[in-house]
C-alpha cells in the first residue's frame, strides 16, 4: 500500500460511460480515490451516496472524486444512473490498480475466506503523491471525515 509521502500508483481505466481515466491526466488537482467493494450494496451505497451529497463541498476546493470497485463498466453505470451519483466510477475488473494499491485482500465472511477489496481512501495531492490514506473506512459519515481532511490541507 502505498503511504503518505510517497508517489501514488498511476493508472487508466473506463468510468461508467466507457471514458478512460488516468491519474496523471489529472496532475494540478487534488483527487480523492476510494475504493469499495461493489456496486450497489448497502455500504457502498451509503458511502458513494455520502460522496455524492458533498460534491458541491469538494468541487469548491477543487477536488476530483473518483469511486473504484472491481465491477465492470456496466455495473458501475447502473449504479451511477441509480443513486445519480456525479462522480466517475471506475471499473478495476481485472482488480490490478487494487492490488497496486494494496487494497485487494483476503476477507472472511461467515467463516468463508475471499479475495475482495478493504474499504479505503487515498488523498493525492497535486503532485500526485499521496497526503493521506484512511483505512477500514465506515461508509456512513465518511465523505464528511474526507471533506474535513481536504479542508485543512
Amino acid at each position: 500500500m502505498p503511504v503518505v509521502g510517497e508517489p501514488a500508483p498511476d493508472f487508466t481505466l473506463p468510468d461508467q460511460n466507457g471514458n478512460s481515466v488516468s491519474l496523471s491526466g489529472l496532475r494540478g488537482k487534488t483527487v480523492v480515490l476510494f475504493f469499495y467493494p461493489k456496486a450497489d450494496t448497502s455500504g457502498c451505497t451509503a458511502e458513494a451516496c455520502g460522496f455524492r451529497d458533498s460534491k458541491a463541498s469538494f468541487d469548491e476546493k477543487d477536488v476530483v472524486l473518483l469511486g473504484m470497485s472491481p465491477d465492470p463498466v456496466k455495473a458501475q453505470s447502473k449504479f451511477a444512473v441509480k443513486y445519480e451519483l456525479p462522480m466517475q466510477l471506475l471499473a478495476d475488473e481485472g482488480h490490478a490498480v487494487a492490488e497496486k494499491y494494496g487494497v485487494w485482500t483476503e476477507k472472511s465472511m461467515y467463516g468463508r475466506k475471499y479475495m475482495g477489496i478493504a474499504r479505503t481512501t487515498f488523498v493525492i495531492g497535486p503532485d500526485g503523491i499521496v497526503k493521506h490514506v484512511f483505512e477500514k473506512v465506515k461508509p456512513n459519515g465518511h465523505a464528511d471525515e474526507v471533506l474535513k481532511f481536504v479542508s485543512q490541507s
